[in-house]
């Protein structure tokens, strides 16, 4: 009986120190936040946004930017289960740094010349896949 008592505490214990463990939401968010991914996804808004007709930009807005919350929400819950707090700590300290608060203010630019360069290859890309679909 006694080995089970201590067996249990131990168990609680474990669990209570995992849970300890855990990053907050909030600084999840922080750090999604300050990583720069909105410019990226700023960038991809300005993309699609130049195909929709002028009309329907408000309503598409709305949407696009609920679809990104839900996004987010998504993000973190992953953050949360992959990353400590000690991490989620270390990784808000990094963004909070000189070159952190660079690689955010450039993420948006950085997001569109790659999308460009992307474009400048998919030719090639698509022609090299069908070669290999096509065998």
């Amino acid at each position: 009986m006694k080995k089970l008592v201590f067996a249990v505490a131990f168990i609680f214990a474990c669990t209570l120190s995992f849970a300890q463990d855990k990053p907050s939401k909030a600084d999840v968010m922080k750090v999604i936040e300050r990583s720069g991914a909105q410019g990226q996804m700023n960038a991809a808004k300005k993309q699609i946004l130049g195909m929709i007709p002028s009309d329907k930009q408000a309503a598409f807005l709305i949407e696009f930017d609920a679809i990104i919350a839900k996004s987010q929400d998504k993000t973190a819950e992953v953050y949360m289960e992959e990353y400590t707090k000690d991490d989620i700590k270390a990784m808000l300290a990094f963004y909070e740094s000189p070159v952190g608060k660079k690689m955010a203010e450039k993420s948006e630019k950085i997001a569109e010349k790659s999308q460009e360069a992307m474009m400048e290859i998919q030719g090639e890309l698509q022609t090299m896949m069908m070669k290999y679909i096509q065998q």
